[in-house]
């Protein structure tokens, strides 16, 4: 089995991507077919990519690392840009991968978590999205006659970190559910990626739940059908790289640039290009780790792009929550 521990990323599209470099897919699989157990089906256009992926049986779950179920993986190269075109263009494209996904009855209440820690900008996407969220179960319970047709019970909360409040996420969670009986239950956070250029440009969906913190290796409690009794939605966007892996990639680069440029020490160079990238990632880890621990990198730009793309993900969750109700209407649900 491709070790896929020791590479960080909470992406399925990046689990997906390592399984097919490596050698057992190569032994095993035709040419750009995925293992068994894993289908993938590809949509969208080049401002919005969309890819999704199902992992249909243990074989696939083992092959690509994460738990059966569906990941909807949106690319959006523009989307730290501030695009407004294109940012309309994620929001209905997130507003209809969500609502396939979830598939809620009419009727239906949702709970939105906002995972991650306010105090630390790359960890703060989920608290920023509930800011921007269009919370409407109090209104519907007190005011009904002032709230337009179309709109669904949505209640939220940003739980914090065990660091702040001294108790497991998952517990606070699970006493709010408890409490209150959601029919569906969506968590936010920021993820971890492999890849810098997916950093702040991709959201994913995935109808699995969500293990806050696992993508930097501090896994807590697992929010999901199984632990919480109902359907779990998770929608994350990377936000950090591990720093071996950037430098395990950086490293690939400069190989191929140097080949290109001295082809008389080709062979070389492509001795160390073959070296197996789990070794070399390793082996980059240990360099870095007595220097620098295991250092994450974060985009110097996190402030501004946290706050635009926490709008763009609240606005297709807006979208997909409540029925016929436009950007305009929203503004008066938002605080």
């Amino acid at each position: 089995m491709v070790n896929l521990s020791n590479r960080r990323t909470d992406l399925v599209i990046e689990a997906h991507e390592i399984f097919m470099n490596s050698s057992q897919a190569k032994e095993q699989a035709e040419e750009h077919k995925s293992p068994p157990g894993v289908e993938v089906e590809n949509a969208g256009d080049e401002d919005v990519k969309i890819t999704r992926v199902r992992i249909t049986s243990p074989t696939g779950e083992q092959a690509i690392g994460k738990p059966m179920g569906n990941y909807v993986t949106l690319e959006i190269p523009q989307l730290k840009d501030n695009n407004p075109e294109v940012n309309q263009k994620t929001i209905d494209a997130m507003s209809r991968e969500i609502k396939a996904i979830l598939n809620l009855k009419p009727d239906a209440m949702t709970l939105v978590v906002g995972l991650g820690n306010w105090n630390v900008t790359p960890d703060a996407l989920g608290p920023k999205v509930i800011s921007n969220l269009m919370v409407t179960r109090h209104l519907l319970e007190f005011v009904p006659e002032h709230v337009d047709e179309g709109v669904k019970p949505v209640c939220a909360i940003s739980p914090g970190v065990m660091g702040i409040t001294g108790i497991e996420t998952g517990e606070i969670v699970k006493g709010v559910v408890d409490r209150i009986k959601p029919d569906a239950l969506i968590a936010i956070d920021a993820l971890a990626a492999r890849n810098m250029e997916r950093v702040s440009t991709t959201i994913q969906i995935a109808d699995t739940g969500i293990a806050p913190g696992g993508g930097v290796g501090n896994k807590r409690m697992e929010l999901s059908k199984a632990t919480l009794g109902m359907p779990v939605v998770a929608i994350g966007v990377p936000t950090v790289v591990d720093a071996a892996t950037l430098t395990n990639d950086a490293m690939d680069l400069i190989i191929d640039s140097l080949m290109q440029e001295s082809p008389s020490d080709s062979s070389f160079y492509s001795t160390l290009k073959n070296i197996d990238r789990e070794e070399k990632y390793e082996l980059i880890k240990q360099a870095l780790n007595p220097f620098v621990g295991q250092l994450i990198v974060t985009p110097k730009e996190i402030d501004d792009i946290i706050s635009r793309v926490s709008k763009v993900v609240a606005n297709g969750l807006n979208m997909a929550l409540h029925e016929g109700i436009g950007m305009q209407e929203m503004e008066k649900y938002l605080m």
